[in-house]
């Protein structure tokens, strides 16, 4: 189960004063599911106007109703094999999505199983939180013991001139539980919960 706090505590960190996602990437797909453009950028070169609207998408997932539209998944092990998607995700999260060539295997997948039918988009966001030590009387304390690492990625339809509509499906990866890494766990985003169960069972396939 999703503990709400844990994702508002990452919420509070997706504004552009105090924002924990450094980078973000993203394609756009025709309604054959072919990537039409893609883009990748540090958000220290967007455009305030641009990175308050990107956040929110990724805000999207974190702020969606708990263990409902947002739902909590392991990983199995035997999902996790060399040349899978797993080994993919964790390669475009470590190299913080500087990896151009990982981002568009991605994309490719995607396109090929899910973003056909009409336009659409896939945005990826990579952030670095270094997570507080909270105190036994619920005070914050100076100071870190872990710094978790993650990527949310947010799928949605393209309006006209390359702009995004609401995120249908995302996801989380590695979870955040209970304040820490959830390295075999997955939060999955549905805005309409199950209509999006194909993506969900491509994505614990690995």
């Amino acid at each position: 189960m999703i503990d709400r706090n844990d994702m508002l505590e990452l919420t509070r960190r997706l504004t552009p004063a105090r924002s924990s996602v450094d980078r973000i990437a993203g394609a756009w797909f025709d309604e054959e599911g072919y990537v039409e453009g893609t883009f990748n950028k540090n958000i220290l070169h967007l455009k305030l106007s641009e990175l308050k609207k990107n956040l929110e998408l990724a805000k999207t997932v974190l702020f969606s109703k708990t263990n409902d539209q947002l739902k909590d998944y392991r990983i199995s092990a035997s999902s996790r094999k060399p040349g899978g998607l797993w080994q993919l995700l964790d390669g475009m999260k470590g190299s913080g999505l500087k990896n151009d060539a990982l981002a568009d295997l991605f994309y490719e997948l995607l396109g090929e199983r899910f973003l056909n039918g009409a336009p659409s988009y896939c945005f990826l966001f990579h952030g670095s939180y270094d997570v507080p030590v909270k105190g036994l009387d619920g005070e914050w304390l100076e100071g870190s013991e872990e710094v978790y690492e993650y990527v949310i990625c947010v799928m949605g339809p393209a309006l006209d001139g390359y702009e995004p509509g609401a995120p249908e499906y995302g996801f989380l990866y590695p979870a955040f539980r209970e304040r820490t890494t959830g390295w075999e766990f997955i939060n999955i985003y549905e805005k309409t919960p199950g209509k999006g169960n194909q993506i969900t069972k491509w994505l614990l396939a690995g």
